[in-house]
């Protein structure tokens, strides 16, 4: 069997589209996949070194491991109309030096508000420590994300949706990319074509047996919110938009580089169709 490390949040969307495959669903031919849960920003920054076979990553931060991972088509999150919410109290007035809690330094949601606020003061924290921080007033705002967003507590308010800057920034009705998955370069590209197929197909069952599959992961208390909260969660960041990128995520993706550059994030744009695995290399591996 060949061993494959991947890793991903422990969020419910991620937990949704990878488990398919854990629960034994899927044909995973001569793969043992071992999975690995750790929260975003700390997936961001190990992609930096290289650590693991196939992660999780924010959108935002792709451009910085370019030359050694290769994006993958599945298991990707968009918001569309909704996204990350900047929430403060309902009694605070923000100044334009606010400090302000954000999940991580690379996350994509950093990304557009620190572009957006440049003069906040950026605290990096655990995204469930954030609602808190900001009750105690030890912030003066957060943003929140994954499941966050969908319960706070009654005295906050939001102040911007990060859906609302995304679509200020880029002036198209284009979905909000947040977070997709990664390969390693260094993994034959045969290898990398049948691990992205199977991944897919992960997420395809996962949809598929939706509801069985979130009742079993209720029962073994794999995900943190249940019920409806949970379907609704999903039905926004897990759904059939996350089997595949499409032409519409993918000119979103090209816009969302397209103003890291500008803003002078990245050395140099990158379109998103250049920095996907080849599939056609199967078909002519073949002939």
């Amino acid at each position: 069997m060949k061993k494959i490390q991947l890793a991903h949040s422990p969020d419910a969307d991620d937990i949704f589209m990878y488990y398919a495959i854990k629960f034994g669903w899927v044909d995973t031919k001569d793969y043992e996949f071992t999975n690995i849960a750790l929260d975003i920003e700390t997936l961001n920054v190990e992609a930096l070194k290289g650590t693991y076979d196939v992660s999780a990553i924010s959108f935002g931060m792709y451009p910085l491991i370019k030359d050694d991972y290769a994006l993958l088509r599945t298991a990707i999150s968009f918001g569309n109309g909704y996204g990350p919410k900047l929430i403060k109290r309902k009694d605070k007035k923000l100044k334009s030096n606010f400090k302000v809690a954000l999940s991580g330094q690379y996350t994509t949601n950093a990304m557009l508000f620190k572009i957006y606020y440049p003069n906040a003061r950026p605290v990096y924290m655990n995204f469930l420590e954030i609602e808190e921080a900001v009750v105690s007033g030890k912030v003066d705002a957060g943003v929140l994300i994954h499941e966050s967003i969908l319960d706070f507590d009654d005295s906050l308010e939001v102040e911007k949706e990060i859906w609302d800057i995304w679509q200020e920034l880029a002036g198209d009705d284009l979905p909000l990319p947040l977070g997709g998955m990664a390969i390693r370069r260094s993994i034959p590209l045969n290898r990398a074509i049948e691990i992205e197929e199977i991944l897919i197909d992960g997420v395809k069952v996962a949809n598929s047996k939706k509801e069985e599959l979130c009742k079993k992961l209720e029962d073994e208390n794999l995900v943190r919110i249940s019920d409806k909260m949970l379907t609704k969660y999903l039905d926004m960041y897990a759904s059939d938009e996350s089997v595949e990128l499409s032409d519409i995520q993918i000119k979103a993706l090209d816009k969302l580089y397209s103003i890291g550059f500008e803003k002078g994030l990245f050395s140099e744009p990158i379109k998103t169709e250049n920095y996907l695995i080849p599939r056609e290399y199967k078909a002519l591996r073949s002939s």
